[in-house]
Order: C-alpha cells, then sequence, then structure tokens
C-alpha cells in the first residue's frame, strides 16, 4: 500500500516537485505563478498560487491537467 496523498502541501514543495518533473517558471504575477512544459508535442501551462499551503483537491485538479498520477507526485515529492 502507498503512501497517503497529503491533505494540505506546503507551496515550496509542490513547487520543486513541478520543477523536477520538468515544468519551468516563465512568469509570477502577484501569487501565483505560472509554469510551462511541452507534454506529447503540447505546451501545458498550470498556475500554482504562492500560498504557505495549498489544498489537495488544487493539487489534484493541476494533477489531472498535466497527466501525472499521484503515486508519480508522491515520488517527486521525496
Amino acid at each position: 500500500m502507498g503512501q497517503k496523498f497529503p491533505k494540505v502541501l506546503k507551496y515550496r514543495k509542490v513547487f520543486k516537485a513541478f520543477k523536477k518533473a520538468g515544468f519551468k517558471k516563465v512568469s509570477q504575477s502577484g501569487s501565483h505563478v505560472k509554469l510551462k512544459k511541452k507534454i506529447n508535442g503540447k505546451e501545458k501551462t498550470i498556475i500554482i498560487p504562492r500560498y504557505p499551503e495549498l489544498d489537495r483537491d488544487l493539487i489534484l485538479l493541476i494533477l489531472k491537467e498535466v497527466e501525472i498520477t499521484k503515486e508519480e507526485f508522491m515520488k517527486l515529492l521525496g
């Protein structure tokens, strides 16, 4: 049985995990950071709020958009 996905994640850990997955920071507007990566020939853009803590549901929506499984993301978190 794998590790349970946390209810809340620290912004810094989430940001580092997406960087490990190959996303590059392209801009920041206020409290939100924009990251991009080419996936299957298409450029995917995600926006991550720079809040101290991010809710699991938000992270799961982002993961679905970029086709990363919870298990893969848990490995990226370290």
